[in-house]
């Protein structure tokens, strides 16, 4: 294998701003057939939001919860993701980067996550980051429980592409994903093998 054929950033061993692909054959019935966008991976764990999972809630349904005024008709219709298995009552949203909220994760250059109320409230009147994705819950590693989950080909994983995160349909998100990498990932088999 030459150096030009591997996928990962070798600066670095960590998976920020890179989506995570559920093999077809991972077992756990939660994430199968999943895309987690990895917000934040260093040496104690990692954090990611699953991006292709909408909830019957929607944003509207959430500000009225949270007695916010919505300004903004389209948010009636526009879904809350599951975000994973973690503090499912916790909102986390992905947006295109833009003015620095009370309680941001810059992810790249482009997107950020953010938990505090501020966007909330900017969102609900018109004037909140260009493009958002709403979740509930986020989907959480210990200390090398991911890395461990990668030698056993339970995901593969590509550098994300807003794109795919903000404007493809949520049920195009997973083979859109593996189609960053070239393949058709419909036609992996459930099973690989180790060396």
């Amino acid at each position: 294998m030459t150096s030009d054929t591997i996928l990962m950033n070798v600066d670095s061993p960590y998976l920020d701003n890179q989506f995570l692909i559920a093999m077809p054959g991972l077992a756990d019935s939660y994430f199968a057939r999943t895309v987690t966008y990895l917000c934040q991976h260093n040496g104690d764990g990692a954090l990611g939001i699953m991006i292709n999972r909408p909830s019957a809630l929607t944003i509207g349904d959430v500000m009225r919860q949270l007695d916010i005024a919505v300004l903004d008709a389209s948010l009636e219709h526009t879904p809350v993701y599951i975000g994973g298995p973690v503090q499912p009552d916790r909102g986390f949203i992905l947006h295109t980067a833009s003015t620095p909220w009370g309680s941001t994760l810059r992810v790249s250059d482009t997107v950020s996550l953010t938990t505090s109320r501020d966007i909330l409230e900017a969102i609900a009147s018109g004037r909140g980051p260009g493009k958002v994705l709403f979740a509930l819950g986020y989907a959480g590693w210990s200390q090398g429980q991911l890395e461990d989950e990668m030698k056993d080909n339970a995901w593969l994983s590509v550098p994300a592409d807003d794109a795919v995160v903000f404007d493809v349909s949520a049920a195009e998100r997973w083979r859109r994903s593996a189609d960053l990498l070239g393949i058709n990932i419909s036609l992996l088999t459930a099973q690989a093998g180790h060396g």
